[in-house]
């Protein structure tokens, strides 16, 4: 009788498969190919909810249309009228309405309504997330910023720059404040404890960062410990960039210490960017606290 021979099963051979790590590093090509997709889809989910659309955009255009239209006088004597001021100041507020404030309250909701939970099962990496909102974000900026320069040159005689260099600051000085805002508005995303309350949350500091900030009531009208305050924040750097491109040299003599400090602008929005960007890797949250 033959002897019987077993074979050895393959599938014992076999080492288990490793569960595919999601956040594992992925090639930078494709995730920057999805982010790019991301970007597309974010702006279009964006201009699709008519309400968000009016609250962005309307914080800034209203105050601009009011301000400017109540105080058209000269300023302290110079060729700048005070609605000028305000014209460019606010595009700072603009910059902080559709980076800060809108990543803080669309990122809070998504994550209470469960959609970050689900997004991060999916394929797609983590990465690519932060590039679509970056991306739409750029996008929502600069409609926001043409709108804005659009009303100050037809209603309140806001003068376009004729040389590069104002522009070339301009671009410097949009880049650093939106990167800054963007980072501390996905930081400011994992505050709110739920849907409900995000909107009043992340809507506070943006309002009192406007009023302590010189985008509505003068430098020169606030208490010193106030000015000090507003010091620390990137709303008032970002503002005073805004006024150096727009408003000229001779109008530096508004600004507290008489000149622009461009220097410092790029610091202090630098270092709200590097710091911004350090708060989102401590903090930020794909679940909501109640997620077990």
């Amino acid at each position: 009788m033959s002897e019987r021979v077993t074979l050895p099963s393959v599938t014992e051979e076999r080492p288990p498969r490793p569960a595919p790590d999601r956040f594992a590093r992925a090639e930078p090509g494709r995730a920057l190919r999805l982010g790019l997709v991301r970007t597309g889809l974010e702006t279009r989910m964006f201009f699709r909810e008519k309400d968000q659309i009016a609250f962005v955009f309307s914080i800034a255009v209203v105050m601009l249309v009011i301000l400017a239209s109540i105080f058209t006088t000269r300023y302290r004597g110079l060729d700048v009228t005070v609605s000028q001021v305000y014209a460019a100041g606010l595009i700072g507020t603009g910059i902080m309405a559709v980076s800060f404030q809108n990543l803080g309250i669309s990122i809070a909701v998504e994550r209470d309504l469960g959609g970050l939970r689900r997004l991060v099962a999916t394929p797609m990496p983590p990465s690519a997330y932060f590039i679509g909102k970056v991306g739409s974000v750029f996008i929502v900026a600069v409609i926001q910023i043409a709108i804005l320069l659009g009303i100050g040159v037809a209603f309140f005689d806001l003068e376009l720059p004729s040389a590069i260099g104002p522009w070339l600051t301009f671009v410097w000085v949009f880049v650093l404040g939106l990167a800054s805002m963007t980072m501390l508005g996905i930081a400011a995303s994992s505050v709110p404890r739920s849907a409900r309350s995000a909107t009043a949350v992340i809507t506070l500091p943006f309002v009192v960062l406007q009023f302590v900030s010189g985008a509505f009531i003068p430098h020169t009208d606030l208490p010193d410990w106030l000015l000090n305050l507003s010091a620390v924040f990137p709303l008032k750097w970002l503002c005073q960039g805004m006024r150096s491109v727009f408003l000229g040299e001779e109008a530096a003599v508004l600004e507290l210490t008489g000149d622009y400090e461009l220097g410092r602008v790029a610091l202090v929005l630098a270092a709200w960017t590097v710091g911004g960007l350090v708060l989102c890797l401590l903090t930020f949250r794909w679940k909501d606290n109640r997620t077990k």
